[in-house]
């Protein structure tokens, strides 16, 4: 955590600098620092899979059930990602855009899993 610390600070101050004396350098670092930082969250990606999948196992959960689950934190972290570079950017419109778009998939996707818990729930009351 404190590289990642170090980096966002490092191009944080980097932009400031180059804010004053060329502005779309700026941009570029902070663009850059966006996706060395992302990248680095990917580094976790592994982790996050071996424990679903312990999860998974033990509560013996339908595999498809993981894989919505992965898709819609995906669809969180992309739209948030690239709405905030949308708004870094000056472009508050297209990140709301954007927002509203992920969430709308999020929605969707969750859909199945409603369902069944809805199914599973309305099981137990019929018992």
């Amino acid at each position: 955590m404190i590289k990642i610390a170090c980096i966002g600070l490092a191009s944080v101050m980097l932009a400031l600098k180059l804010k004053s004396v060329q502005s779309e350098y700026a941009f570029l670092v902070g663009i850059a620092a966006c996706m060395v930082l992302f990248g680095c969250c990917m580094t976790r990606l592994e982790t996050i899979f071996s424990g679903l999948e312990t999860i998974r196992q033990y509560l013996m959960v339908n595999s498809a059930y993981i894989g919505i689950i992965l898709k819609v934190v995906g669809i969180a972290y992309i739209s948030e990602f690239s709405a905030n570079l949308c708004k870094d950017a000056g472009y508050g419109g297209i990140a709301s855009q954007i927002e509203m778009f992920g969430k709308l998939s999020i929605l969707a996707m969750s859909l199945p899993v409603l369902t069944t818990l809805l199914t599973v729930i309305e099981e137990f009351a019929a018992q």
